[in-house]
């Protein structure tokens, strides 16, 4: 009975997160492109030298510094950590109660004195080992979504790229500063703050290198063996 209830547990909650994963989007919004703001419309006086839309400030440059505008950033992200952990308690307990006296006599029980003694030990071990490292390298070009009171622009964009069985994507956002932008109109991702960075794919490919649901319910926290 008990492995019976124990099945249909683990098949609901792998019914649950077989739903969970199919309803998600892979697309976000958040990261769309910006749209500049719309002015109001002029109709401009064209004359036979100036033409509206084609003026180039003399003390401007062509990097991105208006909402809509497009940067490119260099991905150049390369994180390494490590960490280890070792535990080891141990305790010994001993209690002995003499013979309680009775009349200046030991107290018997069938003629036999009444003694006690406990003695408990307890001992534990735990180590653990964890290591990481990621690397990231590429370009991506996002838009100025909103320019900030203090010059500073807010950026965000994403790219797909679909090849054969699945599809893969960048995404990035965060903050950077008109000064750190290079002539070319370029900026090195450790230059954007507060950057959140996303790259994952979909498809046939993506799905082989995942562990099944059942795999995962008995490698996880959940697994009450």
């Amino acid at each position: 009975m008990n492995e019976k209830r124990f099945l249909i547990l683990a098949a609901g909650i792998a019914a649950t997160w077989l739903l969970v994963g199919c309803a998600g989007s892979p697309y976000h919004e958040d990261y769309s492109a910006a749209w500049p703001e719309e002015l109001p419309y002029e109709r401009p006086a064209n004359g036979a030298i100036f033409q509206a839309g084609y003026d180039v400030p003399l003390f401007e440059n062509t990097v991105a510094h208006r909402v809509g505008d497009t940067v490119t950033i260099i991905l150049s992200e390369q994180t390494a950590a490590q960490k280890s952990s070792s535990t080891s308690t141990s305790k010994d307990t001993s209690v002995d109660i003499p013979v309680p006296l009775l009349g200046g006599s030991p107290l018997t029980i069938g003629g036999k004195e009444i003694s006690a003694s406990m003695e408990n030990s307890r001992t534990f071990e735990g180590s653990g080992d964890s290591s990481l490292s990621n690397r990231l390298q590429g370009h991506i070009t996002v838009t100025v979504a909103r320019r900030l009171p203090n010059g500073n622009l807010l950026v965000r964009g994403q790219k797909w790229i679909e090849i054969n069985q699945g599809r893969e994507y960048v995404r990035i956002q965060g903050v950077i500063r008109p000064i750190d932008i290079q002539p070319d109109n370029t900026i090195a991702s450790y230059k954007v703050a507060d950057a959140t960075i996303a790259y994952g794919a979909r498809g046939v490919l993506a799905d082989a290198n995942r562990p099944g649901l059942l795999s995962r319910f008995f490698n996880s926290a959940w697994n009450p063996l």
